[in-house]
């Protein structure tokens, strides 16, 4: 339970503050001037702190401004006698979380206040550790490369995470373009901001221009309230344009105008909208022919080829399919509840002459599979792939596809029992019978 810190000098009002508090679980301390706020700030860490602006040896804001040097975490709410609310606006406006008018209207007031406080800061803190966690995950030392080529890439990515420069990925589907681009932008000035990715391709192309720049209500049929776009979304960070090769000629040319003079229009708006927004585009098409064909403009082009980085394929890159293998599959048997899952040499020498034309997204699909329907070993018979030399290649897989395969295996096995099925799967019978429902099976 949350530990909370009431300062006032008013012996009455605060003795009513730790029975309120303390009545709903919370553990209370209290002092009554700026002198024991500090003392006991000093001691212990607090999750709120209480301070009425009045105090005998100074004022609230003293109190607010000691915790926010020395416990940056902690909350203060402001404690305000009538004659005194223009004070305790201006403490908010220095950092208070809030603040209570004294005396209190209700004991609900106070509780009501606390417990949103509390959430708010606890919120907060989640966001910060998730933030930490995302960035940790996708720093460039955390990407995985024993192969030459590929290192040589993450050594350039982490030169230029720290520029403004707008970086062009190039390289097949499936080889890690999102990825390097979440690396760049976790390595960079901007990390503290926001990373927003599009997908141009996954988009109809009435629908792109709106996406990007946002739209004005009334813009066009449908467009019933304004709409913020990703430029504006992504204003401070970085915006991820993936598959950039799919744009029309109409939208590389306002894209090469946001490029060079951070200035767009929503659409059937007419207000100059400015942003700073850092671009990382990326595909997997030969922009270079597109421009001699005529389908993609020369100068946004160049624009974007600003600092160009290359991708190998997977099969170029033989030192990582071992590595990448392990990696995928304990994490997978991990998501799973299932023990290490050891791949044998022979499984190691047959994934490493696959040709993988799904790149890195295949394997993690394959070595996903593979730790529903294996334990302890995995060997090469236990790899569906496809001819490993000179024949057909086996067609990419999603995960989708992977999972249902899996469930109705395990239902096979298990004669129809969706209990046993789940167990062997190690999955909730809840969430088996929403995958069989997404499937389209009837009970």
């Amino acid at each position: 339970m949350a530990r909370i810190l009431i300062i006032d000098d008013d012996p009455g009002f605060r003795k009513l503050l730790e029975t309120i508090l303390a009545g709903e679980g919370y553990e209370i301390d209290a002092g009554g001037s700026v002198r024991e706020a500090r003392e006991l700030g000093a001691a212990k860490r607090y999750d709120l702190v209480l301070s009425d602006l009045k105090l005998p040896d100074g004022d609230g804001i003293q109190v607010l401004k000691w915790f926010a040097a020395n416990a940056s975490q902690t909350p203060v709410i402001m404690l305000t006698a009538f004659g005194t609310v223009e004070t305790a606006v201006e403490a908010m406006k220095l950092g208070a979380a809030d603040y209570l008018g004294k005396p209190l209207r209700s004991p609900d007031e106070l509780r009501i206040l606390v417990r949103r406080t509390l959430e708010t800061r606890r919120t907060a803190r989640e966001r910060d550790v998730l933030a930490q966690q995302v960035a940790e995950a996708f720093s460039c030392e955390a990407m995985i490369a024993e192969d030459p080529r590929m290192k040589q890439v993450l050594e350039m990515a982490r030169k230029v995470a720290p520029t403004n420069a707008t970086v062009l990925l190039t390289g097949e589907s499936g080889t890690g373009k999102e990825v390097l681009a979440r690396c760049i932008h976790s390595n960079s000035k901007r990390a503290g901001r926001v990373f927003v990715a599009v997908n141009c391709a996954a988009l109809a192309p009435t629908l792109i221009e709106s996406e990007l720049f946002g739209h004005e209500k009334g813009a066009f049929t449908g467009a019933v309230s304004q709409h913020i776009g990703r430029f504006e979304r992504a204003d401070g960070g970085t915006l991820f344009l993936d598959e950039i090769g799919e744009l029309d000629g109409h939208l590389q040319s306002k894209l090469l105008r946001v490029l060079q003079e951070k200035t767009f229009e929503r659409v059937g708006g007419r207000q100059q909208i400015t942003v700073d927004v850092r671009v990382i585009a990326a595909t997997n098409r030969d922009l270079k022919k597109l421009v001699a064909d005529g389908k993609f403009r020369e100068d946004l082009y160049y624009r974007l080829n600003t600092f160009p980085l290359e991708l190998p394929p997977l099969r170029e890159r033989e030192a990582d399919i071992p590595v990448l293998a392990r990696f995928f599959l304990e994490r997978a048997a991990r998501e799973l509840g299932k023990p290490h899952l050891e791949l044998t040499d022979a499984a190691i020498e047959r994934l490493k002459a696959y040709r993988w034309p799904g790149n890195v997204r295949e394997l993690e699909n394959l070595m996903e599979r593979v730790a529903i329907l294996c334990d302890e070993i995995v060997d090469a018979r236990d790899l569906p792939l496809g001819a490993e030399q000179g024949g057909e290649e086996r067609r990419p897989v999603t995960w989708k596809e992977i999972e249902r395969q899996a469930i109705e295996d395990a239902l096979r096995r298990n004669r129809g029992n969706r209990t046993k099925a789940a167990q062997e799967l190690g999955i909730s019978l809840r969430k088996l019978q929403y995958r069989l429902k997404e499937y389209g099976y009837r009970d």
